[in-house]
């Protein structure tokens, strides 16, 4: 059920992000609310439910971006066993401590993809990214501190419902 949940909150959140870009007139930024599902399914999902959920948002943004097919089906499970790995040597509990585990998670993010888009596209165009990645960053974070509270709320009721249940 939690992963049913998470790909119809990529959708919705992938459709918001691609409105509220447009009508911003953001040209050089977006705002990737993908990595903020994938860094919440690092710290609060098995590894198993974890990744394939990573797989399919990743996927999700594959379809929607029109980057190079596979590069972030790639990065959304890179980004998630990074995220492990990081929430395993640093306790990430929190609003402040999760908006500041995206903000990093999407600066690797960032970086990751101009880097293999640099390598898989011949004109050049991958690095014109760059610039806009401080506001990118930044705007990930913001959009992590909204919707921190919805993520935990989600949470809290899977954790009520599975306790409930018979073994």
């Amino acid at each position: 059920m939690k992963f049913l949940v998470t790909v119809g909150l990529a959708l919705v959140l992938l459709t918001l992000e691609s409105v509220v870009v447009q009508r911003s007139g953001l040209v050089l930024s977006r705002i990737d609310v993908t990595v903020v599902l994938l860094a919440f399914l690092a710290l609060r999902a098995s590894l198993l439910e974890g990744a394939f959920s990573a797989f399919v948002v990743g996927y999700l943004l594959d379809l929607m971006s029109g980057q190079p097919t596979g590069l972030f089906t790639f990065l959304g499970v890179f980004i998630f066993l990074i995220g492990r790995l990081v929430d395993s040597l640093v306790d990430v509990r929190g609003v402040v401590a999760f908006v500041l585990f995206v903000m990093g998670a999407d600066i690797g993010h960032g970086l990751l993809a101009a880097f293999f888009s640099w390598l898989t596209v011949k004109d050049g165009s991958a690095m014109a990214v760059l610039p806009g990645l401080p506001l990118q960053v930044a705007l990930t974070g913001l959009a992590a501190l909204v919707l921190y509270p919805l993520l935990r709320r989600f949470e809290v009721r899977q954790e009520r419902s599975q306790m409930g249940g018979l073994l």
